[in-house]
């Protein structure tokens, strides 16, 4: 039996990104995603999904917005403005071979982070990882926080012949959404990977369903293939060749 679990990032990341999460798991396939606890409108975005029956996740953001932790505790993290520093420092660093988020620092964030996600969710995370940092710090301070609470990592690996551990299951993890929007179509990457995996596999494919507001515009450059998803995630038909394949299973994080 292989088995297929489709997540959708960014709950909370902004009201239109929300719109399009909430039809992605409402009316969708969706059936894990992730919260980013600092957010202005992870409450709201939560309350759009939280009778779905869906896997929530901690998808701690740590290069975006405001901090959930004293500023004073996190000066590594911050830029000038006292925002988070951005994803593009992060890789801009990480090429250079340098880190620049002291690990201790970044375990107090995560911390409060997991308050925040407590508090707007009202239970602990079905599962755990981070937002779009390129960073070995920030990968060993998530670890050791999922490790400290018993909590479901997912380690992060877009190579799909790599497998990486998640619960007590071997996964393989895949996203198409960086290609140009001219380059990408949800509905046939989600169907050339189930017909390419063997028996016995598992698969997270990892989408970030959204529509676009200002917001989302000023600070992401995923954006057009965020409103591709949503159309792939909630076509019916999509849905009927899917549960047609006689050897899959659709699987959220508590299945692993």
């Amino acid at each position: 039996m292989k088995q297929l679990l489709i997540r959708a990032d960014d709950i909370g990341y902004s009201y239109a990104v929300n719109l399009g999460i909430a039809r992605a798991v409402n009316e969708g396939l969706v059936r894990s995603a992730g919260l980013m606890p600092n957010m202005p409108e992870a409450q709201r975005g939560w309350d759009w999904v939280k009778d779905s029956g869906i896997a929530i996740g901690q998808h701690t953001n740590l290069c975006l917005g405001t901090p959930c932790a004293d500023p004073k505790l996190i000066p590594s993290l911050l830029d000038e403005r006292g925002q988070l520093k951005s994803s593009r420092t992060y890789r801009d660093a990480f090429k250079r071979g340098e880190e620049i988020a002291d690990y201790d620092e970044l375990v107090i964030e995560i911390e409060a982070q997991l308050a925040s996600f407590r508090k707007i969710v009202g239970h602990d995370p079905d599962y755990f990882e981070a937002h779009a940092v390129m960073s070995k710090n920030l990968n060993q301070a998530i670890h050791d926080v999922a490790e400290k609470h018993g909590f479901k990592e997912q380690i992060a690996s877009f190579d799909p012949t790599a497998i990486v551990r998640c619960g007590t299951t071997d996964v393989h993890m895949a996203l198409e959404d960086m290609l140009p929007p001219e380059q990408y179509d949800p509905e046939a990457f989600i169907k050339r990977t189930v017909e390419h995996m063997a028996d016995g596999e598992t698969y997270v494919l990892v989408f970030h369903p959204g529509y676009l507001d200002a917001f989302i515009l000023g600070n992401s450059s995923l954006t057009v293939n965020r409103t591709k998803e949503v159309d792939a995630l909630i076509d019916p038909e999509l849905r009927a060749w899917l549960e047609a394949q006689p050897d899959l299973r659709l699987v959220d994080y508590r299945d692993l």
